[in-house]
């Protein structure tokens, strides 16, 4: 048993890697699970012809939906339309979603220049979600309450033993080569989301680090799944299996959650993948037959980036001049298959299908 008591700074969490049995039969026949669709995802991605073209899509999907675990609420529209318009959007929800997705990025970016998880890069994270130069907790006297007020969890207080239980955390993530990555990379969550290092932006800092995790262990290549959509969805489980954790040093039911969450996402990701590819071909071929004069493949791909588009990325893409490529995006109107809106002095287009997958 740990030595707990919620009110307290849990200063002798325990560092890594834990005691308890961590590869049960369940847990083993889960990971097999999680491993095989993920390798199949990834395989689909692997098989793009541009793998980039659907990555700011997923990403802000991924972003908006871990903000939502943090009550940060926007609307699809209204963060479409912030990366696509040049209006300056007020909608501080919609600025932190941005952002969000800004840090997806430059976690990926870090490990391709160096493989390793460090504490420093999770500051970096955590700097470009808040926008802020926020760095480890130093003020003592956090706690974590739940809808009550009721304290629920003191993390770890003082900046020499956050930095010691992170120090622990980034060579079991780097250095530890016995257990499965699946497993690794859901002990690693616990453990951050334990420790806490941050005044603020460690449940989305965490998150961004499971994609990570993903990537620094080869097991996807780009981040193309929405984890924090599954914990939306399940979120009382989440939080009674890091409780279990904490008080009774039981890891299984929150190792198998994780599982779970990577195996179902993954499912979910490779058919969304897959919709998205389809609605693109069939759209590529009605484009062709009804207006032979405006199709190439690099339109498709414009109007299949992101759900709006607008002059400019069609104009960047060098596929006419300015008037030509208005009037392309006219007789996609036209055709049905584009609907315009104004946002501020700019006309946009929704690619509305496009939407509806990403909303189902």
């Amino acid at each position: 048993m740990n030595s707990f008591d919620k009110a307290k700074p849990f200063n002798n969490l325990p560092l890594l890697p834990p005691t308890a049995d961590l590869e049960t039969k369940e847990i083993l026949t889960k990971t097999i699970k999680a491993s095989r669709a993920l390798a199949q995802l990834n395989g689909a991605i692997r098989n793009l012809p541009n793998p980039s073209l659907f990555l700011d899509t997923l990403h802000l999907q991924e972003a908006k939906a871990s903000s939502e675990i943090e009550n940060i609420v926007t609307t699809n529209d209204d963060l479409y339309q912030a990366v696509v318009a040049d209006k300056k959007f007020d909608n501080p929800a919609t600025k932190e979603v941005i952002s969000y997705k800004e840090a997806i990025w430059l976690g990926f970016k870090r490990l391709e220049e160096k493989p390793f998880i460090t504490t420093n890069l999770c500051i970096e994270i955590v700097q470009c979600i808040k926008q802020n130069t926020a760095g480890i907790r130093t003020t003592p006297g956090t706690t974590l309450s739940n809808s009550k007020g009721d304290i629920i969890y003191t993390p770890p207080s003082g900046e020499e033993v956050i930095r010691e239980k992170m120090a622990n955390l980034e060579a079991f993530i780097n250095e530890n080569h016995t257990l499965d990555p699946l497993i690794k990379m859901a002990i690693s969550h616990y453990q951050f989301e334990a420790i806490h290092p941050f005044s603020d932006g460690n449940g989305r800092t965490g998150r961004i680090l499971l994609l990570l995790q993903l990537k620094l262990e080869q097991l996807l290549d780009i981040p193309a799944l929405f984890l924090s959509e599954y914990i939306i969805e399940n979120k009382d489980k989440y939080y009674k299996g890091l409780k279990a954790i904490t008080e009774k040093n039981n890891w299984s039911n929150f190792i198998l959650y994780m599982l779970d969450m990577v195996e179902k996402t993954a499912i979910k990701g490779l058919n969304r993948l897959e919709s998205i590819i389809q609605l693109m071909e069939i759209t590529g071929l009605e484009i062709k037959e009804k207006l032979p004069k405006v199709y190439s493949k690099d339109l498709v791909e414009v109007i299949f980036k992101l759900p709006y588009t607008k002059r400019q990325n069609l104009i960047d893409m060098d596929l006419g001049t300015p008037k030509t490529v208005g009037n392309y995006l006219m007789a996609l109107e036209e055709e049905g298959f584009l609907t315009s809106i104004r946002v501020g002095k700019e006309k946009l287009y929704l690619n509305k299908k496009l939407m509806n997958i990403l909303e189902n």
